[in-house]
């Protein structure tokens, strides 16, 4: 698996109904799960490191530099 491709990261937009658990404006990674995203939504690592399914219209797509992308990654 090339991890440098394959990492993905979005900023959280909003928390509506998810404040507990997600935080407005904060970067977090996104596993790739095909399932989730045929039903609009997306998985995504919290602080805990665990995995979660939220909907994909609280996050929007960013792109980082690599050096980035290889400080932030939580998974290999």
């Amino acid at each position: 698996m090339n991890t440098k491709t394959s990492t993905q990261f979005v900023v959280c937009l909003r928390n509506d109904g998810y404040e507990a658990s997600l935080e407005p404006r904060k970067i977090y990674q996104v596993l790739p799960d095909k399932e989730a995203e045929s039903h609009k939504m997306l998985r995504v690592i919290d602080e805990t490191g665990e995995d979660y399914l939220f909907p994909a219209s609280l996050f929007s797509p960013i792109s980082l530099p690599q050096t980035l992308v290889k400080e932030l990654a939580l998974s290999a």
